[in-house]
This record gives C-alpha cells, sequence and structure tokens, in this order.
C-alpha cells in the first residue's frame, strides 16, 4: 500500500487502482486513509456550529430516495425563516442552511427576497441552493444559470450547497431521480458558480442501485472540477437512509463497513484536492463517525439544531448536537477540535 499513499500525495490515483482497492484487505485501506489525513490536514478535527432550516416539504420532483417532501405541504415565509435565523444567531451559529423543494413558483426573484432578507438583518453566512434549484429558479426566470446564479450571490448568498448530486452517473440518475439536472447539467452549474465567485461542497449519496465503479467514477469527476476551479470546500459523502421512501423498498441501503470504505476512497481518490472529508453524525451516527475519523475523514460536520429531512428517512441519532458534544466526540478519539466556518476557517 505504500505506493498507493505516494501516488494519492501525487495526485496520480487511477480508476483501476481505485477498483483494485476495493477488493483489498479494508483494513489495510482504513490506514492508508488514515495516513493520508494526517500528512494532508493533521489532527484536528473540525465543525460547525450551524442551524439546517428546511424551509418547505412541497416539491415536484419526487425523487425515488426521498422521504420528506409533501408529507405535510408547509411552506415557510420570509419572517418565519427570519425568526429561525435569530434563534440560530442567538445560539451561537456562524452558519445557515437552507434547505426546500422545487415547485414553479420558485423564481430567482423569490430566492433573491429570501436571500436578500437574511442578509439584510443578520451577519451570519448563508449556505443555500443546490444546482438543481439553480436549474429550475433560472428556467422559472427566463435566464441563463450563470445570470441567476450572479443574482444570487448580488443578493448574498455566500456558499451553495453541492447537494443534487446524488451519483453522477446518468444511468444510475434515471433510476433514482429522473427528473433531476443530467450529471452534464450538474457540473456545467457547479462549475459556473466556481466561476462567478460562489464555492460550494460536493456531495455523494450512496447505497442505492449504483455500484462501486459508479462511486469511483462520481469522485474522479468531482477531482477534476476541483482541479479546474478549486471551488470545493468539502466532500460531504451521505449514506442512503431507507425508511419512508420508494427506494427504501428496493434495498435498505449499505452496511457499516461500505460506510467505511467510502470515506477511505474518498480521501484516497481526493488527496490533496478536496482534503477536507465530513464524517456526517446525523447520517452515521456519533460512534461510527468517531471511526470514520480514524478512515480518513477530518471533519464532523455542524450542529444542525434540526434536520428534518434525515429524521423523515429514518436517521435515529437526534437532530442536534450541541457544541459542547461535538468536543466531547472529537477528544474521545484523542483529536483536536477546531470550530471552523464555511469556508473552513477558525472560529
Amino acid at each position: 500500500m505504500d505506493d498507493i499513499y505516494e501516488r494519492s500525495l501525487a495526485g496520480d490515483i487511477t480508476k483501476k487502482d481505485a477498483l483494485m482497492l476495493i477488493e483489498s484487505n479494508p483494513f489495510q485501506l482504513f490506514d492508508v486513509a488514515d495516513k493520508l489525513r494526517k500528512e494532508i490536514v493533521g489532527d484536528e478535527v473540525t465543525f460547525v456550529v450551524n442551524r439546517n432550516i428546511d424551509i418547505t416539504d412541497q416539491c415536484m420532483i419526487k425523487c425515488e430516495f426521498c422521504s420528506f417532501r409533501n408529507s405535510i405541504g408547509y411552506e415557510m415565509n420570509i419572517d418565519e425563516i427570519l425568526e429561525s435565523v435569530k434563534e440560530a444567531k442567538e445560539f451561537g451559529a456562524s452558519e445557515i442552511c437552507l434547505f426546500g423543494g422545487i415547485m414553479p413558483h420558485m423564481t430567482v426573484e423569490y430566492f433573491c427576497e429570501i436571500i436578500s432578507g437574511i442578509k439584510n438583518n443578520f451577519d451570519i453566512e448563508l449556505h443555500t441552493l443546490s444546482p438543481v434549484e439553480v436549474f429550475h429558479a433560472a428556467k422559472a426566470s427566463n435566464m441563463s444559470t450563470r445570470d441567476a446564479l450572479k443574482a444570487f450571490k448580488k443578493a448574498g448568498l455566500g456558499t451553495m450547497t453541492g447537494a443534487s448530486a446524488e451519483i453522477l452517473v446518468d444511468s444510475v440518475r434515471a433510476q433514482i431521480c429522473p427528473k433531476k439536472v443530467s450529471t452534464d447539467e450538474w457540473v456545467q452549474i457547479i462549475t459556473e458558480a466556481h466561476e462567478v465567485g460562489i464555492k460550494t461542497t460536493s456531495t455523494i449519496m450512496y447505497g442505492t442501485v449504483e455500484t462501486w465503479e459508479d462511486r469511483i467514477d462520481h469522485l474522479m469527476i468531482l477531482r477534476d472540477i476541483q482541479r479546474k476551479t478549486g471551488g470545493f470546500t468539502e466532500l460531504v459523502p451521505m449514506t442512503f437512509l431507507s425508511d419512508n421512501n420508494k427506494a427504501g423498498q428496493k434495498t435498505s441501503g449499505v452496511s457499516g463497513m461500505e460506510d467505511l470504505k467510502l470515506h477511505a476512497m474518498a480521501r484516497i481518490i481526493l488527496g490533496r484536492d478536496i482534503p477536507n472529508i465530513q464524517a456526517s453524525w446525523i447520517k452515521i451516527g456519533t460512534r461510527m463517525a468517531q471511526v470514520a475519523l480514524n478512515c480518513g475523514a477530518n471533519d464532523l460536520g455542524g450542529t444542525m439544531m434540526e434536520d428534518k429531512i434525515s429524521i423523515a428517512a429514518g436517521a435515529s441519532h437526534g437532530e442536534h448536537l450541541p457544541r459542547e458534544g461535538m468536543i466531547d466526540i472529537i477528544k474521545g478519539i484523542d483529536r483536536i477540535p477546531v470550530e471552523r466556518n464555511t469556508l473552513y476557517e477558525r472560529v
């Protein structure tokens, strides 16, 4: 595995290498990923104090894997959103994550009103919108996606999510999210965001119908984008949660071992290109997150305050992990806790 370690640091891991690694001893894989983590980012484990605000459960896309949409049929107004942001600020949050669905009335103007409303009232990082939301808002407003992104940035958008990526393989997307953007459209919009000065996260949602080869192709697409733009702040692996959705009738997701292998493979493939790999405690649990932090990951994600989407899909690890809880989890594996903001700057 020494050659894999050196080639990862040099950015030379190939698809052939990655496919070979999947068949290797997983504990050797974890060891290499952990050594890479230590070399690339050291022993600090970062986290952000944030709040997720799910502004609506209405969505016309209806993805096979989604458990949240249209369960009640609510949509928050601007005053309700601002009250939630106010509560988060009082709690000490540095980041607000807004999530929603796709509906015909959600135009560029609609999102700009929300973004400017928040930024005009609060000094807080606003992390929201994904390529699929940008695509449909631009379409509803008869604008190009690049012009829509420029409008969002002018309104005060700080960073954008890398959500709606799922698996960036069109044959997989045709099965689990056929009404979402294509792989090429996702790549185009993310690239445009980076080019107009909006940094984004990157994500992978794994555990439905895709193969390991699909996952590797996805990670290499992300690596290619990063080498072109440098606009990704992190990778957020998201294991599929199978409760209350159609995709869950076909698969129950993956094992904990596969969760760990995904985090390790991400570290090895992405190397120095995307140095921050998140272990999402709300998706895999705090104990498994501790293990993932020893298999290549270096970030514990956010305190959340709430995550209705994961809870609806069967996450049973709570909706809020306070700052003190984050610190205890990190110290529990003899690592150094560091509070960060969305851009991975120390708070």
